[in-house]
């Protein structure tokens, strides 16, 4: 078909790295009919967005230092098509755990803070709780009873507070509490409580070809209702701890009942059995803030290739909390040491993060306009 002669200049991304698109200009001058050139125009109207998103800064609550440079480095290592050490993206698989590491996790685990509110709420039913441990010391809010409880007596609240629903009926009282209930400490929602700089790490991966998963101690049925609107993972995204589910019918409905029995412990050992269970693939990238992470970070070191593996430390007593080796709740204590030794990257949250949680974003903004008199 003949046309007239158009000047143009079409730009055709190449690379896709640290979730960039970079472009390579290629001009031309060709006879194109009014259909071709407004299929150019088309073309460059569409890439205009991508364009303009190239000068934004991905990771922008991260400091610029050693900890944020190594990431950037990492992924365009293994994202860039023109990297020696690229890999396809159905392989970049990143496992992150979530207590202490996408979200706080003191005074105590927030899902026993859960389990503690479900058994106040379950009291009226059963009078015996008011002289039997470890009953007795949630509802007189005794912790130093409950602490001595041990695993055996957190783990008796957990089946009498999580089991004998079903699934749905669950989900819809985690739902329910999440949206009413405050840390006892913050006063905020406990989704208000996630880490700003992580988000943008999640964010940062899924922009460059990464599949994102949560591999948690925590019951994977009490995140997997709030975990994609508050991290963007999907529930089938989720591992976790599990306690055993059976099928019953219930006028004349099948319906999944949650049973009293563990299925399955996910920490520890244990995680990277539910990895090569649930997802298949050993891990290029794993972040943890534990012991409990410890063989997680292992597994994924031991991979051939360029692998990533990270802790977050606990650093920042007035934003957030300090501590590490000595916490009942979170002990980083052989993992920060097998870390050293073999080179991983440990976030120093005080020294690495500009801001802890998203709220304070915008509690600095709204100060920046009172302060300036808008």
């Amino acid at each position: 078909m003949e046309g007239c002669p158009v000047s143009f200049v079409v730009l055709i991304p190449t690379v896709k790295i640290t979730g960039v698109p970079q472009f390579m200009c290629r001009a031309g001058i060709f006879p194109l009919s009014r259909v071709c050139v407004r299929l150019a125009l088309c073309v460059a109207l569409c890439l205009q967005p991508i364009a303009a998103h190239a000068g934004k800064d991905p990771l922008p609550s991260w400091q610029d230092g050693e900890t944020r440079r190594a990431i950037v480095s990492f992924v365009r290592q293994v994202a860039a098509p023109e990297s020696p050490d690229y890999i396809p993206a159905g392989q970049r698989i990143a496992v992150f755990d979530n207590d202490g590491t996408l979200w706080s996790e003191k005074p105590v685990y927030f899902q026993l803070l859960f389990a503690m509110d479900r058994i106040r709420a379950l009291a009226p039913q059963h009078p015996e709780w008011k002289t039997q441990q470890p009953f007795r010391a949630v509802l007189e809010n005794d912790m130093q009873a409950l602490a001595d409880a041990g695993e055996a007596g957190l783990l008796e609240l957990v089946m009498a507070s999580h089991a004998g629903m079903t699934t749905t009926q669950f989900e819809t009282i985690v739902s329910d509490w999440l949206a009413t209930a405050a840390h006892p400490e913050r006063k905020r929602p406990y989704t208000e409580l996630v880490y700003q700089s992580m988000l943008e790490l999640l964010a940062y991966l899924r922009d460059n070809g990464f599949t994102t998963y949560i591999v948690s101690g925590g019951g994977i049925e009490f995140m997997r209702p709030w975990v994609s609107s508050v991290y963007g993972i999907p529930p089938e995204q989720v591992i976790g701890s599990s306690i055993k589910v059976v099928l019953e019918y219930r006028d004349g409905e099948p319906v999944l009942v949650r049973q009293a029995e563990i299925d399955f412990i996910d920490d520890k050992e244990g995680k990277p059995v539910g990895i090569h269970k649930f997802i298949g693939q050993r891990p290029l990238l794993a972040v943890g803030n534990s012991d409990g992470d410890l063989q997680m970070l292992q597994w994924t070191d031991a991979g051939e290739g360029p692998r990533f593996m990270m802790l977050v430390r606990h650093t920042d007593a007035q934003r957030e909390y300090a501590y590490d080796r000595d916490s009942h709740v979170g002990r980083l204590d052989k993992a920060l040491d097998e870390a050293g030794q073999r080179g991983w990257t440990v976030v120093d949250m005080k020294r690495d993060w500009k801001v802890v949680y998203p709220f304070e974003t915008t509690d600095n903004s709204q100060t920046s306009r009172v302060t300036q008199g808008d």
